[in-house]
């Protein structure tokens, strides 16, 4: 196998409404020396309304990025999948492709020499594809979860449920592998922080364009273990990263929220292209049925529902009408 002793890395990054993170990722990558391996570093910006792509290209100007950094200023919003595509797709028709790329959210910042860690050790087991870094919320010391298992059926019903006998019983279910986790292989890890070998994502033809946003990551993590390859996290690599910024989902929001369209789009996507018609409903009853017996235990503690706001109702609209063959409602 060839020796990625002096690899060439490409870092993507896809902004949208976060210029002044982004611009402090760009940074704290080119902050770093990468162990010698050659990084360059390809920014996307997703149509930003707010006029990030003017501001991405003020910076690149005045701070002196040059060729170490291309600008990818779009007119439309392509979301996450398609718009590291972009980049990928370039790369991969160049004629002198990178050995890895490197996926870093724009809300994230490279806490150490983190893409020389992963690298190292993509290089060091040749069977591993991907490997994600561990990750904490700035100025906390506690890692948070940046590993996981597939979802499937109990670790949607036990999520729904929220009730923590019946949690303890289904720990080996669970998503989430927790933060302060040592180095390990695992199913998939964040996409805000993760190296892969280019070649291998190239060969599975890269992210499903069919996803905007959410579980692109976790549909081509699953795909490239299907080829045989393994995916492992990294817990030597740190990154800081402050979950939600430019989408305003995250996993640990105390607020009840509704969730958006396309978050139960890319749901009903993934489960029906990793699980078939039967697989994708099995899983949603799982789900419906948490969330429904949720509902009492949640008044007896005087707690809100743990399902997001709307949830029934918009999840018969986006998934399950498709999913039976009906056409999809519009959400009010």
């Amino acid at each position: 196998m060839k020796s990625f002793a002096m690899s060439r890395i490409a870092v993507i990054i896809v902004n949208y409404n976060a210029a002044d993170l982004a611009v402090a990722a760009v940074e704290s990558v080119r902050a770093r020396h990468h162990g010698g391996h050659r990084v360059d570093i390809h920014l996307v910006d997703n149509a930003s309304p707010a006029g990030d792509g003017a501001v991405l290209a003020r910076t690149a100007r005045d701070r002196n990025w040059g060729g170490q950094v291309t600008l990818y200023p779009e007119t439309e919003n392509h979301g996450f999948g398609r718009g590291n595509n972009l980049v990928l797709r370039r790369l991969a028709d160049g004629g002198d492709p990178p050995d890895f790329v490197f996926l870093l959210n724009p809300d994230a910042q490279l806490d150490n020499e983190a893409i020389a860690i992963l690298a190292d050790f993509l290089d060091r087991h040749p069977r591993a594809a991907m490997a994600g870094a561990q990750a904490r919320n700035p100025g906390d010391d506690a890692p948070v979860p940046a590993a996981f298992r597939f979802p499937g059926a109990a670790s949607h019903f036990a999520s729904a449920l929220n009730f923590g006998p019946v949690a303890r019983l289904m720990t080996d279910s669970q998503v989430a592998l927790g933060g302060a986790l040592a180095t390990r292989r695992v199913d998939w890890v964040s996409g805000a922080a993760v190296l892969a070998r280019f070649d291998v994502w190239r060969d599975l033809g890269f992210f499903d364009p069919a996803y905007f946003l959410y579980y692109e990551e976790v549909d081509l993590m699953r795909r490239t273990a299907r080829a045989g390859w393994e995916c492992w996290h990294v817990a030597e690599a740190r990154i800081i990263h402050v979950e939600g910024a430019s989408t305003d989902v995250r996993s640990a929001r105390s607020d009840r929220v509704r969730r958006p369209a396309y978050w139960y789009e890319s749901w009903r996507h993934y489960f029906r292209s990793n699980h078939g018609k039967a697989g994708a409903l099995g899983v949603a009853m799982a789900w419906l049925a948490g969330a429904g017996l949720n509902l009492p235990l949640a008044r007896i503690r005087g707690q809100q529902p743990a399902a997001p706001l709307n949830f029934f109702g918009d999840f018969w609209l986006l998934v399950l009408r498709p999913l039976l063959g009906l056409r999809p409602g519009r959400p009010q």
